[in-house]
């Protein structure tokens, strides 16, 4: 059979749809969400070739509008995942065998497919099912999941390019093997493109793969799975199941062939399966990979130099786009006392002009939180806010669920730099602002680094070039993701690989060749053309 060494399509980024007035993508948008909310879904696990329908149906519905129902799940339990475990660990070889170009192929149709006649689709589930509205679901469940797609392609081939040299006589080569077991992928309800990336990073370099959606994500997972197959995934390379967390960690972190864990979701849940991991370390035939990125209170700090109206905008749309759902939405500001009554005023502006309301209606920004679960968290933190005498909410503060989980944007000012909506990560439409005196700007600096646990996103706004590399340095752990002159929020694939550390994760920066080499067990092959045949050296010889 002929072989070559083949350029995989250069990656360039999707270009993001603007869904105006009039326009095609809009009205296919629209008819798709129409023809959604117009039927209830079957959503079955993806096991192995089978779709399993457990009769075990839970509801999933609009987060803006709880008492509809779009479809139901079918959650399995402990069983499931052992036959997920068995249906990857049964597709291993072949998948593995599998001629890497082979492997390109599928998810590069899958981008396409993405691409075109299921992106209105993929877009109206994430709309329907997270709230999202029609931009922030093109900039998620689209582009950003094409892009992971066509340049995790591209990287795999750089790293297999990437080879030792050879002295005379001998011949040089790394392999880089899958791991030597299954992934476990569990994902977030946030990103539908994070969603879609966990498993199939991993299975791109050649790993069979458990994936476990957060129940919230489940309407937009399925539309997933179904790309993949129709690219031509083979069965057992990727196992779709919903079974409660817990239950599905105690069968797959006892099991000797777990071989990796890709993980994005909360910092407590992480560190908690990363110490069963260790706890279990014993029964696994290889150590584990465990990469996972996790919380955030993510920052946005101004110098005294900064332009109010840049850093009013910075705050609204980092904060409260997506409501604030983001690892890396802005959640606490420091604005210095000479910006603060501009910056405050442009602020509440804006949230007077923002709408709060349904992703159907696409004049609406805001839209709801996740769960009932989620409002409640966040609606604590707000009445905490307004009970502090040291807090002030200076915009928004409104809750109800009653059709829907609706948050209005919410603004704090605090006096405490130490207030417990400035330490805490929220993960809703909450930002908590502290007003610093401006030639305090070096302490400031300080504060910033020491207030939080996370080290996810963060910025600085500034005209002050000398106050920019000075925040750079202090900050230089602060932030894994760091912007100069911009909101936090926004990393585009091959732009700004995204991850961070400290508490935020391993820093492993999905949207890189860094994270795709956490997925391969490299094999160093030397070959000797002429072997020896003494054992002597000359430097025994005399003379």
């Amino acid at each position: 059979m002929p072989k070559g060494v083949y350029n995989v399509p250069f990656p360039e980024n999707e270009p993001v749809l603007a869904y105006g007035p009039g326009s095609a993508e809009k009205a296919s948008l629209k008819k798709a969400i129409e023809e959604a909310r117009a039927k209830q879904a079957d959503i079955p696990m993806y096991i192995g070739s089978e779709e399993i329908r457990t009769g075990k149906k839970l509801p999933l519905n609009p987060p803006h509008d709880h008492q509809h129902v779009l479809g139901y799940f079918h959650e399995g339990d402990s069983s499931h995942v052992q036959q997920a475990i068995d249906a990857a660990l049964g597709a291993k070889e072949a998948w593995a065998e599998l001629s890497w170009e082979h492997r390109a192929s599928i998810f590069l149709k899958a981008a396409d497919l993405i691409a075109g006649p299921y992106r209105a689709r993929i877009n109206a589930a994430t709309m329907l099912g997270q709230s999202k509205n029609a931009f922030q679901a093109e900039i998620d469940s689209a582009c950003e999941l094409i892009d992971f797609l066509r340049f995790n392609a591209h990287y795999m081939t750089e790293i297999y390019q990437d080879q030792p040299e050879s002295s005379p006589g001998v011949w040089n080569r790394l392999e880089y093997r899958p791991l030597e077991g299954f992934v476990f992928a569990i994902t977030p309800f946030n990103f539908t493109a994070i969603a879609g990336n966990l498993p199939a990073s991993a299975a791109l370099m050649g790993n069979t793969v458990v994936w476990k959606p957060a129940y919230t994500q489940i309407y937009s997972a399925q539309v997933i799975m179904e790309v993949f197959r129709e690219a031509g995934l083979p069965d057992g390379v990727i196992n779709l199941i919903y079974v409660d967390g817990p239950v599905a960690g105690d069968v797959v972190f006892n099991h000797p062939d777990f071989a990796g864990l890709h993980f994005t979701g909360s910092t407590g849940v992480f560190r908690h399966l990363w110490k069963t991991i260790g706890q279990n370390i014993d029964k696994y035939k290889t150590y584990p990979r465990i990469v996972g990125e996790t919380g955030g209170k993510d920052f946005i700090v101004a110098h005294k130099s900064a332009n109010a109206k840049e850093v009013a905008t910075a705050i609204v749309r980092g904060s409260f786009e997506f409501q604030g759902q983001k690892c890396s939405a802005a959640s606490r500001v420091y604005v210095p006392g000479n910006l603060w009554d501009d910056v405050k005023k442009y602020i509440q502006e804006d949230l007077k002009d923002i709408k709060m309301g349904g992703t159907e209606d696409f004049s609406n920004f805001v839209n709801a939180v996740i769960d009932e679960k989620a409002f409640d968290k966040i609606a604590g933190y707000i009445d905490y806010a307004k009970n502090n005498d040291m807090s002030e909410i200076i915009a928004g503060g409104g809750c109800d669920k009653s059709k829907g989980y609706f948050i209005e944007p919410t603004v704090v000012v605090t006096k405490d730099p130490q207030s417990k909506t400035i330490c805490e990560e929220i993960f809703g439409p909450v930002v908590t602002v502290y007003v610093y005196q401006e030639e305090r700007f070096e302490e400031t600096l300080e504060l910033v680094n020491s207030t939080s646990p996370y080290a996810l996103t963060g910025s600085i706004i500034s005209k002050d070039r000398y106050a920019i590399e000075l925040a750079s340095k202090k900050l230089v752990n602060a932030a894994g993701n760091f912007y100069i002159n911009d909101k936090p929020t926004g990393a585009v694939v091959g732009q700004q690989p995204f991850g961070g550390g400290r508490a935020s994760g391993t820093n492993d920066k999905a949207g890189s060749a860094l994270n795709l080499l956490r997925w391969v067990s490299p094999r160093t092959v030397k070959e000797t053309f002429i072997p020896p045949t003494d054992y002597r050296y000359p430097f025994l010889q005399e003379g």
